[in-house]
């Protein structure tokens, strides 16, 4: 049986990793878009434009692709997260979220060009931080310097351990790529994870 072919739009290297545990054929092209956010707009409604965007700025180069593309903010109190850029800033930032809750929304969808059919979804996931010292908070910092990351925390690597509790239904959304979503989407453009070839590449045109 012939599954259509399926890109990723993202270079992420987390979200090739989370995909390739479904065991699909996949190639992987970065899209570059302008990932502004648009005044009045809501976390939830941004993370999905941008999703959809992503994926249809690659649709006329690889318009015989089914093409994922996703995006994500973390938000406190509806609040999305900027990027501290500086460690005094990233400092500020982790102390506030001392046992506090920090929402992740990532928007999901699936582009399918031949048919112009379009699935989108916003997944959330929330975690509850740890009461960390000002020590552990330096220590933290220096040994990862997420400083070009929403919230000062990279949650898919040793960011992990600055939580106390998470809560979601898919714990794949908090590293960017919901694949219960995605599973479900994909049945409906006939692919069926259970049944695909393994590989993965970098897309060529």
């Amino acid at each position: 049986m012939t599954h259509p072919k399926i890109l990723l739009a993202s270079s992420s290297i987390y979200r090739r990793q989370l995909l390739q545990k479904l065991g699909l054929t996949f190639d992987w092209a970065s899209p570059d878009i302008d990932e502004s956010h648009q005044p009045g707009e809501s976390p939830a409604q941004l993370v999905c434009r941008l999703a959809e965007t992503k994926a249809r700025h690659l649709a006329s180069t690889y318009p015989n692709r089914l093409i994922i593309g996703s995006d994500q903010v973390a938000t406190i109190d509806n609040r999305i997260l900027g990027k501290p850029y500086t460690h005094s800033n990233a400092v500020i930032q982790l102390r506030n979220f001392r046992q506090r809750e920090v929402t992740f929304l990532t928007g999901l969808c699936l582009l399918n060009p031949t048919t112009n059919r379009t699935q989108t979804s916003v997944e959330t996931y929330k975690v509850r931080f740890r009461n960390l010292s000002d020590e552990q908070i330096e220590n933290y910092l220096q040994r990862e310097q997420p400083y070009d990351c929403a919230g000062s925390f990279k949650s898919e690597g040793l960011g992990i351990c600055l939580f106390e509790q998470l809560a979601g239904d898919d714990p794949n959304t908090l590293t960017g790529l919901p694949l219960i979503a995605l599973t479900q989407m994909l049945a409906k453009e006939g692919v069926d994870p259970l049944n695909q070839p393994t590989s993965f590449s970098h897309a060529s045109n």
